[in-house]
């Protein structure tokens, strides 16, 4: 438990500097905007990019465990989003940003510590052919989804340009395919460019989870509480256990199991937000679950933990 303390506090203190800098006037709302900005156009991209760009893509990727976590992502999404629209009777547009929430476990800033800390560095294969084409797979469900929500009616044509319009336009996804393109070409990068990168890379965790404290005072969790619950039961527990089923029914090893289970169980990732906030729909929602659900997961993983023992 002390490990778990250890590894998810300070994320969370750090969140929580942003909210009291904002609250008590120490750093201006506009400031916010514009860190965030610089976070989801130039420095998570950088990062995506760069740790892509050094992956050893033909290094023990294991089929059955990207089907096993995937299709738990996948039915998860469709959970969030239906269920926000049944339940809660949300528009469509609030309910895929509701279900990219659901889908969109974060990953890299606690997924790979904690599997770290439990099961030591060589355990983390799985963790990273997760991580591999985790962005490139939910924002590509997530912006087809929103667009075919923001266009229907249009011709087919039109929903597809609509489609790679939104995808192609998207920082933090031309990141990653540059990231591939370089991986799979072998084309070095110049030192000077990898040091100049890795020196923006660095900035863009913990800027990211500062604006997210401070996004939080605009996007109270009030008249959102059943969504965020919704979030939350969903991310961490839904998520985890359908990843249990399919791993079992697909009989992986044991470090990949793991991985699998334990990445699954992680709350949503940053990424939920910056997805509600580029189509300005269920931020409030969105930022409340990032926060919320990181503090739980304090318990939840810890229980996943015990179970995997």
């Amino acid at each position: 438990m002390q490990n778990l303390l250890d590894v998810i506090l300070p994320v969370f203190l750090l969140i929580g500097f942003g909210y009291v800098a904002v609250w008590r006037g120490l750093f201006p709302v506009s400031g916010i905007d514009g860190v965030m900005r610089f976070t989801q156009s130039f420095a998570i991209p950088c990062l995506l990019f760069q740790a892509i760009s050094r992956l050893d893509l033909g290094s023990d990727f294991s089929p059955a465990l990207l089907v096993s976590f995937y299709a738990g992502a996948t039915i998860c999404f469709g959970l969030g989003l239906f269920g926000s629209r049944l339940l809660l009777g949300r528009p469509w547009e609030d309910c895929v940003a509701i279900g990219f929430c659901c889908l969109f476990s974060n990953s890299v800033l606690l997924g790979l510590p904690i599997a770290e800390r439990a099961y030591g560095p060589d355990a983390l294969t799985g963790n990273y052919a997760i991580i591999a084409v985790h962005s490139p797979f939910c924002y590509a469900l997530g912006i087809t989804v929103m667009e075919v929500v923001l266009n229907r009616g249009q011709s087919k044509a039109r929903l597809a340009l609509s489609v790679g319009r939104a995808m192609f336009s998207n920082a933090l996804v031309l990141a990653i395919m540059a990231g591939f393109v370089v991986n799979f070409s072998g084309v070095p990068i110049p030192d000077v460019v990898d040091d100049a990168l890795s020196l923006i890379a660095r900035a863009a965790l913990p800027a990211a989870l500062f604006a997210l404290g401070g996004v939080l005072i605009q996007y109270r969790p009030e008249g959102d509480k059943i969504a965020i619950t919704l979030v939350c039961l969903i991310t961490l527990l839904v998520h985890p256990a359908l990843v249990w089923a399919f791993g079992s029914a697909l009989s992986l090893p044991q470090d990949a199991f793991r991985s699998g289970v334990l990445t699954a169980a992680m709350a949503p990732g940053f990424n939920a937000y910056i997805f509600a906030n580029m189509y300005g729909r269920g931020r409030r929602v969105a930022a409340s679950s990032v926060l919320i659900a990181t503090a739980l997961s304090l318990l939840s993983v810890w229980l996943w933990l015990e179970a995997l023992a």
